[in-house]
């Protein structure tokens, strides 16, 4: 299940990268006879504004920022998987009469304007999975759809390129955790579980069943949301709130009841974007049991938050392990480092248990 597919063929060794719109993250993970193993992980943050809304703002910024995180990370590779997200890529499930896949994509891009909000394909990357047949609808099958304007690919791959990279394949920030999550846990073929990626300025809710997705859904609030809500409540500058907020959440001493109260509702509006956007899912689909919430990105270690959304929700909410089966070299990485970058490292390892040739 992969949109935008190989580029262009390379080695088999390749590493991830995620971009995100507060930090850069670079992530090895080797494969071996006893599973998988990370090797490397580097990070560095990212100014505010040089992406937004998933899109490059300022490229030069980014060129920069890549080629000390490269040097910084001294990586064994200058292949790599990167990925999209946010408005810069749409994401659709959309029901079509069974067929084979080679009319579903004639159909497609004869008809893209019916499904995508392009009127012109040669500016469009798309590709689509068949999911299989339809639950509600016999003869139907469910297909999910995928697409980005060529421009917006060719910024960040052109970027890479001048930081001294190699593209070999663009993946899709929620596609990335489904890969994580396949490999790290357990699920039946009935099991749903929500994704909830919350980065610095995009929140990202992926539902799966049976590891696949089948509902998601994008909104502009994230760990910058409770940082500028901190900021203007206590009325200290936005770095400040930044810091009160990142302390806190690395767990150098632990916040006083005041601070923690103030996060949790600096949260408020974040809290309530996603229980809508569960409740929705939930009336889509009605019936579907949710077995777990799982937390991903920067903003999910945001002290309390999985109890308040365990709370809210009235589901078992948590913060995601993407290496509750991967092993690490404890030559490099201790479990306290491992429990930190967790989070914020889940896009990343997905996008590194990336091969070349796959779908």
């Amino acid at each position: 299940m992969r949109t935008f597919k190989n580029l262009f063929s390379g080695k088999k060794k390749i590493a991830g990268l995620d971009i995100g719109s507060s930090s850069l993250k670079l992530i090895e993970i080797g494969e071996g006879s006893e599973g998988y193993t990370l090797n490397n992980y580097s990070q560095i943050p990212l100014p505010r504004g040089v992406i937004s809304d998933g899109h490059l703002v300022q490229p030069g910024v980014l060129i920069d920022r890549l080629k000390h995180l490269l040097k910084q990370s001294r990586c064994s590779t200058k292949n790599v998987v990167t990925s999209l997200s946010g408005y810069s890529v749409i994401v659709k499930k959309i029901g079509f009469p069974s067929m084979d896949e080679a009319s579903l994509r004639d159909l497609i891009s004869d008809e893209v304007e019916k499904y995508l909000p392009f009127g012109d394909m040669k500016e469009v990357n798309f590709d689509f999975q068949i999911l299989g047949g339809s639950d509600v609808n016999p003869g139907q099958m469910d297909v999910l759809l995928v697409a980005s304007k060529k421009e917006v690919i060719e910024s960040y791959v052109n970027a890479v390129r001048k930081a001294g990279l190699e593209v070999a394949i663009v993946d899709v920030d929620s596609f990335a955790l489904e890969t994580m999550y396949e490999e790290n846990y357990d699920f039946a073929l009935d099991d749903v579980v929500i994704l909830v990626n919350i980065g610095a300025s995009m929140t990202n809710i992926n539902v799966l069943k049976a590891g696949g997705s089948i509902f998601t859904r994008d909104f502009s609030m994230g760990g910058y949301t409770v940082t500028e809500n901190l900021q203007e409540k206590l009325k200290v500058s936005f770095e400040e709130a930044e810091r009160l907020k990142l302390e806190a959440a690395k767990g150098n001493g632990q916040p006083d009841d005041n601070l923690r109260e103030d996060l949790i509702n600096c949260a408020e509006p974040l809290l309530l974007e996603v229980e809508r956007s569960v409740d929705y899912f939930k009336s889509t689909y009605p019936g579907k049991y949710i077995k777990q919430v799982l937390l991903c990105g920067g903003g999910a270690k945001l002290v309390g938050l999985d109890r308040a959304l365990t709370e809210r929700l009235n589901i078992d909410a948590e913060i995601v392990n993407p290496f509750k089966k991967i092993s690490y070299d404890r030559k490099v990485f201790g479990p306290a480092d491992i429990e930190q970058i967790g989070p914020q490292a889940a896009v990343g390892v997905g996008l590194a248990l990336r091969r070349i040739g796959d779908k």
